[in-house]
């Protein structure tokens, strides 16, 4: 498949000059049809086969798919509903003592803040924040910063300035101090390539409702098969490999969070939209991404561009005066980009399902 076959494939496209991926993907069509095809599948079950062994089957075959394409084992990959699910269920399983401290950056989404300020309120944990100039990650203010600390939760790629954190070295430097690492990575599965193992993070929190263009509900928990001694806070018979009247016993590895009943259909959206993605390859998404936001940059003034100029992803913010009444002055052009409110900015976003002349409208619309 080719960038422009997947733009065919996406009706949104036919509507809207649509900027807005980092928010919400817009699915292709085979996406949206597994996704309904599961629901009406998983009715006929019930007089075919069994609901339960269809959707535990369904589960299953997520797990693996999603595993293989960020680079983890089966068992490190929990299915949740979203990335801020992921987080706050891992928050949730720690043992917290008044006092532990949890480090974040100040680049990070509301999803990597609100779990740590209510467990400053009912726990007691002291919430710290490293200082982030410019979207940049400064690597010696980590050393410090995490010297007693319990958990560091930084981004992958920043959701507002669009720049790529160093992953890897920053979570080296967090275990050298002892502290465990979790990663927001919801804006890197299927603009650029991963590999969770060679990122060596503790968890590692995303969904398929952004660059993957899956549908909304697919989420997915990494915990390193190094990490069995978390306790769910949440604990239903999908967490457990075995129980009866005596106890029960764990899953030894991320299953342990999932929980009970829910439905196939957005994971089987998710296997497809993995795969188109794949079908398009994802070098050649990360290489279509860079090659537009050159363009787009390139009619962008120094003093407005506020992402790096040089390419790090498909993310790209602009100073302005008024953000949100720009949003919707370009809505009323049919363009569809995003406000953001630290820096209070806006955010455009391209998937390699736009084109030139997506970048062209853009542009001269925000120089009219």
């Amino acid at each position: 498949m080719t960038p422009e076959d997947l733009r065919a494939a996406i009706p949104a496209t036919d509507d809207a000059v649509y900027l807005n991926t980092g928010a919400s993907g817009p699915s292709p069509r085979r996406v949206t049809e597994a996704a309904t095809d599961a629901v009406e599948a998983h009715d006929r079950s019930h007089a075919a086969s069994d609901p339960y062994e269809f959707a535990f089957d369904a589960y299953e075959e997520t797990r693996e798919t999603v595993a293989g394409f960020v680079g983890a084992a089966p068992s490190e990959i929990a299915l949740t509903n979203s990335t801020a699910d992921g987080i706050g269920r891992v928050a949730a399983a720690m043992d917290w003592e008044p006092g532990d401290v949890v480090v974040r950056t100040d680049l990070e989404h509301p999803a990597g803040v609100l779990p740590w300020q209510h467990l400053a309120e009912t726990s007691g944990i002291e919430p710290r924040t490293v200082a982030c100039e410019g979207g940049r990650l400064p690597l010696d203010a980590v050393k410090e910063a995490t010297r007693d600390a319990e958990l560091f939760v930084f981004s992958a790629l920043s959701w507002n300035y669009g720049t790529r954190l160093p992953v890897a070295e920053a979570v080296e430097i967090a275990h050298d101090n002892g502290a465990r690492v979790l990663v927001d990575a919801v804006q890197v599965p299927g603009q650029v390539p991963v590999d969770y193992d060679e990122w060596g993070a503790d968890f590692v929190a995303a969904a398929g409702h952004k660059w993957l263009l899956g549908p909304w509900g697919a989420g997915f928990l990494y915990v390193n098969d190094d990490r069995p001694d978390l306790d769910p806070a949440a604990l239903g018979y999908r967490g457990v490999a075995e129980a009866g009247d005596d106890g029960y016993e764990l899953h030894p590895g991320a299953p342990r969070f999932e929980v009970g009943t829910v439905s196939p259909a957005p994971y089987a959206g998710l296997r497809e939209a993995i795969d188109v993605i794949e079908s398009v390859g994802v070098d050649a998404v990360r290489d279509r991404i860079e090659r537009l936001t050159d363009r787009l940059k390139a009619g962008i003034d120094d003093e407005r561009l506020l992402s790096p100029r040089e390419f790090e992803s498909g993310l790209v913010t602009l100073a302005d005066d008024d953000p949100a009444d720009t949003v919707d002055r370009l809505r009323e052009a049919g363009i569809v980009v995003r406000s953001i409110p630290d820096p209070a900015s806006l955010r455009v976003s391209l998937h390699a399902f736009n084109d030139a002349e997506d970048v062209d409208a853009v542009v001269d619309a925000l120089a009219a």
